[in-house]
């Protein structure tokens, strides 16, 4: 049982109904245990028998098991529903008619109806990631209840063999209103077309190129290939350094570099424009380095490594190239992992004027930022995952807040366009474009800058 207790947190009632649907096992909800309850207790309280209950909790057959206070235990449906339970949801429950194919126009009703399709479990990677994704979503709604902003939540674990298709049967299925998900490209197809038929909005959260966006229509897709970030990262360096900065490009002699083709186009173009850059080593002299360095203007340096080891050899090289030569300006050129090292390189990001080109910004110091985490660590009883950038919380938290009071503004008009939406994120903006007839991309992309003054700034391009 123990093996499960956080994971029953995510999924607690909260001031809104939510139901959670596994593609292999149904409940209904969560029992916290009280003292003195029994197993034969709990199920009359449901209307469930005794063996139901423990089908639904298989580590109550377990020789040794024991019903303590402050457990949790899943309660599954009883055989033939359960009406009574059915009536006492607080909000508006979705009808168990299937929803005809509804025009542009279809306005949304009071309650904004949400599908999760994704891994939720603690199997591996993804699944503890997506169930961190969701408790973002979670609190983001609970967050929008307070406004008077009515939701109702429907989540399905769809794990990376599952078909997506037995998922799509349930009743709930095709009475939503939008659908995060899937994680698993396999699962695009059938569920874009599903979301198109019964008029769903199918946000795909995460790094998935699906083919399917630029012919459905209902597909907002979040992710942004490499080829087409790499052009906008190279736009913004230009559009921010090319007349004022002398480029100089740091070797760091790493192996396993994941950025080596953005430097190579960067100098590339760079070249193609006349503008003169200088080339360095990490191991080089350090009277031979500061050679590189212009005196007369501003140094933007680009180093080929994206990893922690390498970027704290830089450091260490400009400090002692500032000790010799402290008139010597410089600012960095960066990359999005960069976010993960905050914690221990914050005042070097400061201090050596870090620029990181990016979908997404994370500021550890932002005060909305650590309230939420605050927030999440008092609901969920753990912090958020600090080995994931963007954090995955948060990005739940920024979607829902996105998409929710986008379709409860415009309906089934809803564009994804910034401009629809009053929200000022915590961690991604989103301002999607039409791709000719289909679905909408994110085009939002942005220079987070460190500035000598200990503070931040996001520069949108």
């Amino acid at each position: 049982m123990k093996h499960y207790y956080k994971y029953l947190l995510l999924l607690v009632v909260l001031v809104f109904s939510v139901h959670v649907v596994a593609q292999t096992t149904v409940w209904r909800d969560l029992h916290k245990v009280k003292k003195k309850e029994t197993l034969f207790g709990i199920a009359k309280e449901y209307g469930v028998s005794i063996q139901e209950l423990i089908n639904a909790n298989p580590e109550m057959k377990q020789e040794g098991y024991e019903l303590k206070k402050g457990n949790w235990i899943f309660v599954p449906f009883a055989k033939g529903g359960d009406k009574k339970y059915a009536a006492n949801t607080e909000t508006n429950t979705t009808s168990n008619t299937a929803k005809k194919p509804i025009t542009a126009n279809t306005p949304v009703t009071n309650t904004v109806r949400i599908g999760v399709m994704l891994p939720l479990h603690r199997e591996d990677g993804d699944g503890l990631r997506m169930v961190e994704y969701y408790r973002g979503i979670l609190l983001a709604l609970e967050q929008m209840k307070q406004e008077g902003i009515n939701t109702d939540v429907h989540a399905w674990n769809v794990p990376k063999d599952a078909d997506i298709r037995t998922t799509l049967v349930d009743k709930n299925a095709s009475n939503l209103d939008i659908i995060f998900g899937p994680l698993y490209s396999n699962q695009v197809k059938p569920l874009g077309d599903f979301c198109q038929r019964y008029g769903i909005k199918l946000v795909i959260p995460f790094s998935i190129e699906a083919k399917e966006v630029a012919t459905n229509p209902n597909i907002f897709q979040v992710y942004q290939d490499y080829n087409r970030l790499t052009k906008k990262a190279i736009a913004c360096f230009f559009e921010r350094f090319q007349k004022t900065h002398h480029p100089v490009f740091i070797n760091c002699n790493d192996q396993g570099s994941q950025v080596g083709s953005f430097t190579s186009e960067l100098r590339k173009q760079l070249g193609l424009a006349n503008i003169r850059y200088n080339v360095t080593n990490i191991n080089t002299p350090q009277i031979n380095f500061v050679k590189q360095f212009s005196s007369s203007q501003p140094n933007v340096i680009v180093i080929n490594s994206e990893k922690s080891p390498y970027l704290n050899k830089v450091f260490a090289k400009l400090d002692s190239l500032k000790r010799t030569n402290p008139g010597i300006a410089i600012s960095t050129y960066g990359y999005n992992e960069w976010f993960m090292y905050q914690d221990y390189n914050l005042s070097n990001y400061f201090k050596y004027g870090v620029y990181i080109p990016s979908t997404y910004y994370y500021s550890k110091v932002a005060k909305k930022t650590e309230a939420l985490e605050k927030l999440y660590i008092s609901k969920y009883g753990e912090p958020m995952k600090n080995t994931y950038i963007p954090r995955f919380a948060i990005v739940g938290y920024d979607q829902a807040q996105f998409f929710v009071r986008g379709i409860k503004n415009k309906g089934k008009n809803f564009k994804g366009t910034s401009a629809e939406v009053s929200y000022a994120p915590l961690q991604t903006r989103y301002n999607f474009e039409r791709v000719g007839d289909g679905g909408y991309i994110n085009n939002h992309f942005q220079l987070v800058h460190f500035k000598a003054d200990q503070t931040m700034e996001n520069l949108v391009y």
